[in-house]
């Protein structure tokens, strides 16, 4: 099988699949993210593995979802034909459902029999932390940083993950500021299982799944499947289902059409520099950033329209 923006190999019992667009971070395309998923369905129908490893090559584990028009599958080997988005038995259509898609598409690895290990380092940041959230262990760099920038600006989170992995108050934090938290911190709070030096997550994270792929497959996919049901009875299903719903109605605030305003008159780029100005990280580090703007919305209070709410 012959994919472009993924690896898939295999040693032994351990299947690795590695996010494979350096150049780009590892952003979230809608062909990486088909092939992903296909590779995680070989390596579940492989009887010889017994534990899948994502990865990923470059600076970054990703960057989060692909904003930019390659987001788009090329071509439909991948993906659905008539939606060019990943396979959900859904074609979603509609402006709003793309959190809807990003839920219904990560509930894959949810539901493989096989238990996934993601590896993490550099920047995991909004789509990337849905997408390793879902994985059933997470071991990171200590010097990783994972964050969700986009609820700065542009809507809630697509998937909302935190109340599951992290204590209330830093689940408010995660999702309301965007700011990032390092691979060590993650681990105290719940989130990844072990933080390590980057030079010494590849060779940790085989040995922690070559660990665990020494008890029989079927035996792994009952464990796994008895803690996911759990989890599904507390809620978890309805519960970032609902937050989908959420994302769409945040979508259509008054204040959203600025971000989009500002991707289509000035670039992404600078849209980015003007959404993380304020915090003074990621794009907005950037001496051009604008450190001191105004909130957003608030040109359209000065001017008196009242309806919108702020």
């Amino acid at each position: 099988m012959e994919f472009r923006d993924v690896l898939y190999e295999t040693d032994g019992r351990l299947a690795y699949i590695t996010l494979n667009r350096p150049e780009k971070l590892n952003a979230l395309s809608n062909n990486l993210r088909g092939e992903l998923m296909e590779a995680m369905r070989e390596a579940e129908a492989d009887a010889e593995i017994g534990v899948i490893v994502l990865k990923s090559a470059g600076r970054s584990f990703s960057a989060g979802y692909d904003l930019t028009p390659a987001r788009s599958a090329e071509d439909d080997t991948f993906v659905d034909p008539r939606s060019k988005l990943p396979y959900t038995g859904s074609t979603h259509p509609g402006a709003t459902q793309w959190a809807r898609h990003v839920v219904m598409t990560n509930w894959t690895i949810w539901e493989l029999a096989k238990p996934v290990v993601a590896l993490i380092h550099g920047h995991c940041l909004a789509g990337g932390t849905e997408l390793a959230s879902v994985c059933d262990f997470r071991i990171v760099a200590d010097d990783a940083k994972i964050g969700y920038p986009p609820v700065r600006a542009m809507t809630t989170m697509d998937m909302m993950w935190t109340p599951w992995h992290m204590p209330m108050c830093k689940a408010r934090e995660f999702a309301y500021v965007g700011d990032s938290f390092s691979g060590e911190e993650m681990v105290r709070l719940g989130w990844a299982n072990y933080a390590v030096p980057k030079e010494d997550l590849g060779e940790f994270g085989e040995k922690f799944a070559r660990r665990m792929s020494n008890v029989d497959n079927e035996m792994l996919m009952y464990s796994k499947r008895a803690v996911n049901r759990q989890y599904e009875t507390m809620g978890i299903v309805d519960g970032l289902h609902s937050g989908t719903e959420i994302q769409a109605l945040s979508a259509q605030r008054a204040a959203a059409s600025e971000w989009g305003r500002r991707v289509r008159d000035d670039g992404l780029k600078s849209a980015l520099e003007w959404r993380d100005g304020p915090f003074r990280d990621f794009r907005g580090a950037y001496e051009s950033a604008p450190k001191d703007r105004a909130v957003a919305g608030m040109d359209a209070k000065d001017k008196g329209s009242k309806s919108t709410g702020y």
